[in-house]
């Protein structure tokens, strides 16, 4: 008499069961063994992604321990205290303890290759076709400037990946359950103690929820999740800032609010300004006007540098000290200090007498992003700063290589250089540049190695026009699942990059489009095939059975919830082409609808003509 065997072949124990430990090893063998089935499937994504893996090996090689920038000084030594929100800072300082920058340069890589495979499942998911949604993965995996910041030793990446993460989260079920919001208000939360200007995602969340979740009971149910979960990370770290002795506000960047000051005084228009006397020195003229706001916030030559409020009346000084008691010390100190008051007042005034102005201003900057080359125009911080170079770069006094070891320094309150740590600091060794990879870096990027702007012109008109599918009353459930997700794609990277721009405009604050409009712009053309499909079937036209509608009904929500209920577990999000055959494949059977996974059982491969794997084999 034969025995039961396992998909591994292993005998069955007399009980009927495997051993646990067997049982783990086949899994493991026969999920090893679907790999090479799987890359075949899917093998555009697959030699892109293997092309992302290339340029961040060469990278991480190259720039050895990793890229320091100015502001990295904040995040490696604290400098700077409530300038930046602190949860970047906080990551670094487990990973610097157990490890050195090296790893932390290669974990960044990792989450940079994780976002490329998180956007192709959701894509898949929500109906796109294996071909597009692997495009739509293309800019992240293959552009440089991506590659750079990952090397470097910046908070961008972190800003990224939760970014994506949530919108993930929010999109992996048509109607999202309540752990997935609130995995998805966590991760969204957490992007604003990166960058602050994650805390505005709470809008197209919110929204979106508010759109895709049935009955007002649950949607309110789901609202106050995300919203709760949203804020627990943003109270941790303005926690955090508040017991800090050197800041003791509540708040996640306490000391960010003056770098508006450098749009405002760009933007203003000095000769019919009104102002008081007091605040007239803080309008730039003609020559501090074009250091552009960047520098109009931090360049030394700004009015804001060692500004006295000189022309103070007794009376404003009265009226200005009830509102902030430090002011007459501050602004009459001979340090060359910000006063905030009197600045905050001055951008009011701009504000409100030319708003038109300061409107024309940030949409003259956001229109640089569509351009057909990358360049550094007149007060744009230079973009070099964010291209590969053939030698280590420095950046004086904050980033200094002396007798061959990093030396980070900064200026103190009476504008003289010191230093505040070195790279004795930190494991990783000393700043080395493997030149010929660095050249070949660098003539990649420089040579078209970046997503260009009229492909970022394009995905934007597309994403606006698969979101305004969102209107479509009697839209098929699968259609409007695509056109809800490439709404949120769509309007969380426009809400990311315009509250950027409104600071300033820098090419590194343009890298959240690569992870949201492309994925945008795919969903969008997803709709359209659908429509033109629906429509040539109504006009008795012949065309590709579509997805889209193929069998929708298995992973509507009623689906969903019977899975939830039976405690079954989603599938891995992989399918088949919009209405692409496999072989094997019965000629009039339609293809795989685009929410249902293909589940690969032991020892299956595309064209097995059995519904029976290797699990079942050995009776």
């Amino acid at each position: 008499m034969r025995m039961p065997s396992t998909a591994a072949g292993d005998a069955v124990p007399a009980g009927g069961q495997p051993a646990p430990a067997q049982g783990r090893l086949a899994r493991l063998g026969t999920g090893a063994r679907s790999i090479p089935a799987l890359a075949r499937q899917h093998w555009l994504f697959t030699v892109l992604l293997a092309a992302g893996l290339v340029l961040r090996v060469l990278a991480q090689i190259a720039y050895r321990p990793a890229l320091i920038y100015i502001d990295s000084t904040k995040y490696l030594l604290g400098a700077y205290p409530g300038d930046d929100p602190p949860g970047y800072q906080l990551v670094l300082k487990p990973l610097l303890a157990l490890g050195n920058l090296d790893e932390i340069a290669a974990i960044q890589h990792l989450f940079g290759l994780a976002m490329a495979v998180t956007l192709y499942l959701v894509l898949l998911r929500r109906g796109v076709p294996r071909w597009l949604s692997a495009l739509a993965t293309a800019p992240v995996l293959l552009d440089a400037y991506q590659v750079q910041i990952e090397q470097t030793i910046m908070p961008d990446v972190m800003f990224e990946v939760l970014m994506v993460a949530g919108v993930a989260a929010l999109l992996w079920r048509r109607t999202p359950t309540p752990w997935l919001t609130i995995t998805a208000g966590l991760a969204l939360g957490a992007s604003a103690t990166a960058r602050q200007i994650g805390e505005i995602f709470i809008l197209p969340a919110l929204g979106y929820l508010l759109i895709v979740v049935p009955g007002w009971r649950t949607r309110l149910k789901q609202a106050v999740l995300l919203c709760v979960a949203f804020a627990l990370p943003i109270l941790a770290a303005s926690f955090r800032d508040y017991i800090n002795p050197q800041l003791h506000s509540f708040s996640l960047a306490p000391y960010s609010s003056g770098t508006i000051y450098g749009r405002l005084a760009y933007a203003a228009d000095c000769a019919t300004l009104k102002l008081p006397a007091y605040e007239q020195e803080l309008c730039p003229n003609a020559q501090q006007r074009q250091l552009g706001p960047d520098q109009l916030d931090h360049g030394p030559s700004s009015p804001i540098k060692g500004y006295a409020a000189t022309n103070l009346s007794p009376f404003d000084r009265r009226i200005l000290t009830q509102n902030v008691t430090v002011l007459e010390q501050l602004c009459h100190s001979a340090t060359p200090t910000l006063c905030g008051q009197v600045t905050g007042n001055f951008d009011h005034r701009v504000l409100e007498q030319q708003p038109l102005r300061v409107v024309g201003s940030i949409a003259r900057d956001t229109l640089k992003m569509f351009a057909l080359n990358r360049v550094t125009e007149p007060g744009d911080v230079p973009l070099s700063r964010w291209q590969f170079h053939a030698y280590y770069p420095q950046f004086p006094p904050y980033v200094v290589i002396q007798n061959g070891t990093f030396v980070f320094g900064t200026y103190n309150h009476y504008g003289i250089e010191e230093t505040i740590g070195t790279g004795r600091n930190f494991a990783g060794g000393n700043p080395v540049v493997v030149r010929p990879l660095a050249e070949f870096l660098r003539a990649y990027q420089l040579d078209g190695g970046y997503t260009p702007g009229p492909l970022f012109l394009f995905t934007v008109l597309a994403g606006l026009a698969g979101s305004l599918a969102t209107l479509r009353r009697r839209a098929p459930p699968a259609q409007r699942a695509a056109a809800m997700a490439c709404l949120l794609f769509f309007i969380t990277g426009v809400v990311a990059l315009l509250a950027s721009d409104i600071f300033e405009f820098n090419w590194r604050y343009q890298l959240p489009a690569l992870v949201t409009l492309p994925p945008a712009a795919a969903l969008a053309i997803t709709v359209f095939l659908t429509r033109r499909a629906r429509s040539a079937v109504a006009a008795g036209g012949e065309v590709v059975p579509d997805p889209l509608e193929a069998g929708h009904g298995r992973h509507d929500d009623d689906g969903e919830r019977e899975e939830d209920q039976h405690g079954q577990q989603p599938g891995n999000g992989l399918h088949d082409d919009a209405g692409e055959g496999r072989p094997g494949d019965d000629g009039g059977q339609h293809a795989e609808t685009a929410l249902h996974p293909v589940r690969f059982t032991a020892g299956h491969q595309p064209g097995d003509q059995t519904s029976e794997g290797a699990g079942q084999v050995g009776t």
